[in-house]
């Protein structure tokens, strides 16, 4: 997969500095100040982690290492409505990987990708806690419980018109 340039806006390194200055440029802080940026601007491409790297004057090798260790980073724009589905034991057992295949078929996408529109992308997690509800999917912040795949399509249809 080849990479998208991102050009940055001066507003937006503005606001970027404006972040890592909130937490004194401090290189202990990175994932403090990786988390609100990413809150910010929804992804963390190189470029951002570029300017990261240079406000807590510190390796961007270092920042790249911690955006990719951590499976909350990420480096690709995700849909307004993220999916996240659980792959966790409890979630895999109980039927996971079917409801997954039918969240694919749906949206016509494969895990890490977003659709289109810029509605929709699909990512898969270990675990929510929420064992006792699997298998599990996430939309945005709202969780659905004992998902079946059939009931797929009428989860996607609550967002489609947002």
């Amino acid at each position: 997969m080849s990479r998208i340039k991102v050009e940055l806006k001066k507003d937006q390194v503005d606001k970027i500095k404006e972040i890592c200055k909130a937490f004194d440029n401090a290189e202990g802080e990175l994932i403090n100040v990786l988390h609100k940026v990413q809150g910010t601007f929804g992804y963390l491409p190189a470029e951002i982690q570029e300017v990261v790297a240079q406000e807590l004057t510190i390796p961007i090798a270092k920042v790249y290492g911690v955006v990719t260790f951590y499976s909350f980073f990420t480096m690709l724009p995700k849909g307004k409505h993220p999916i996240s589905i659980c792959t966790g034991t409890a979630c895999y057992v109980r039927g996971a990987e079917k409801v997954l295949d039918e969240i694919k078929k749906v949206l016509k996408i494969e895990v890490g990708e977003t659709t289109a529109d810029g509605k929709f992308s699909i990512s898969c997690l270990r675990c929510v806690g929420a064992c006792g509800l699997a298998p599990v999917v996430m939309v945005g912040e709202k969780t659905y419980g004992r998902v079946a795949p059939e009931m797929i399509k009428g989860i996607i249809a609550e967002y489609a018109d947002q």
